[in-house]
C-alpha cells in the first residue's frame, strides 16, 4: 500500500494551545484501577457530554466555551477512548457503559445534571436515564443529538451483520489514521468550515484500536427504542444536513419520547462541533427548562 495523506494528524498550534488552556484533560478514578478521562469548562449547573463512535471529548470545546458563563460542561472520552480504561468486555453492552458512566458521576459527585448524548453516545445516555440507580434528581434532563439507534433489533439482523463487517473491515485495511482520512467528512455538510473539518479529522485520528472494536460492537448489537427510559424531560435534535443519522430516524426518536424533533440548521452529523453556537442555546434552554 502507498503512504496515505493524513491531514487528521494536524491541527493548528493555537488550536491545540486553546484545547489545554480552556477544556484540560484530567483522569478520574473510578476504582480497581480503571479510570475515566474528562474535560470540563465552566462553572454552575453540570452538563455532561457523550461523544459518538468516531470522536473524544476535546470535540466539545467550542460548544464548553460558549456556554463557561453560565454552566459546567463535562465531557468525557469513554471507555476505550483517549487514556479511559476499557472495559473488560470485548462486547461491552449499553448497560455496561452507562455503569462506568455512573461510577465517574459519583467520583465527581455529581448529583444532578443534563445528560448528553451525540450518536453513539445517545445508546449509553438512554441506558444510564433508563437504569434503576440513576434517579431523577441525577438526570434532569436528557438530551439526544443525532441519536444512533443501534441494530440490535431482531428486525435489523442483515444490517448489523453488514455494518459489523463494514466498520471493522475499514479498520483493518486502513487502520485509524487511514480511517479518519477516509470517513471524517461524512460528519459535516458539504458547507462545514475547514475549523469544524479540521476538528473531526483530528478527533477521529486519536482513536484507540481497541476501544474502537468495542463501540462498534455497542453500535451493532444496541436497541436504543427498546432502551428509551420511562418519561422524563427530553430533547431530542439533529442536524438539518446529516447523512449518518438523517432527521428521518431521528424523528422516530423524538416521537417514541413523545418531543418534537429540532433540526439544527446548517449541520451534517457533528452538529455540536459544526454549530456550536446553536448547540450550547439548545442545552442552555436545557438548563432552565
Amino acid at each position: 500500500m502507498g503512504t496515505i495523506d493524513i491531514p487528521a494528524q494536524t491541527l493548528p498550534a493555537s488550536e491545540l494551545a486553546r484545547l489545554d488552556a480552556r477544556f484540560p484533560a484530567r483522569d478520574v478514578a473510578v476504582g480497581n484501577g480503571a479510570v475515566v478521562s474528562v474535560r470540563e469548562c465552566g462553572q454552575g449547573p453540570v452538563i455532561v457530554c457523550l461523544h459518538g463512535i468516531g470522536s473524544g471529548a476535546a470535540s466539545w470545546l467550542d460548544t464548553a466555551a460558549l456556554l463557561a458563563p453560565q454552566a459546567c460542561l463535562i465531557a468525557w472520552d469513554a471507555p476505550g477512548y483517549g487514556r479511559s480504561t476499557p472495559l473488560a468486555s470485548a462486547a461491552p453492552t449499553a448497560a455496561d457503559y452507562a455503569a462506568r458512566l455512573e461510577e465517574m458521576l459519583d467520583a465527581l459527585s455529581i448529583r444532578s445534571c443534563v445528560l448528553v448524548g451525540h450518536s453513539l453516545g445517545a445508546i449509553t445516555a438512554a441506558s444510564a436515564a433508563r437504569s434503576e440507580s440513576s434517579t431523577s434528581e441525577r438526570i434532569r434532563r436528557l438530551v439526544l443529538v443525532s441519536p444512533a439507534i443501534g441494530y440490535g433489533a431482531p428486525d435489523r439482523i442483515d444490517a448489523r451483520a453488514k455494518v459489523r463487517a463494514e466498520r471493522l473491515a475499514t479498520l483493518d485495511d486502513l487502520g485509524i489514521a487511514g480511517m479518519a482520512a477516509q470517513r471524517a467528512g461524512r460528519l459535516v455538510s458539504d458547507g462545514a468550515s475547514e475549523h469544524a473539518r479540521q476538528w473531526v479529522r483530528w478527533t477521529m485520528a486519536r482513536l484507540n484500536d481497541h476501544g474502537y472494536r468495542q463501540a462498534v460492537e455497542l453500535l451493532c448489537n444496541a436497541d436504543l427504542l427498546a432502551d428509551l427510559p420511562p418519561p422524563m424531560p427530553v430533547r431530542v435534535a439533529c442536524g438539518a444536513l446529516d447523512v449518518v443519522t438523517p432527521p428521518a430516524a431521528c424523528e422516530e426518536v423524538a416521537r417514541r419520547c413523545g418531543v418534537p424533533l429540532e433540526l439544527v440548521d446548517d449541520a451534517g452529523h457533528a452538529g455540536y462541533v459544526e454549530q456550536p453556537q446553536a448547540v450550547a442555546a439548545l442545552l442552555r434552554e436545557s438548563l432552565a427548562g
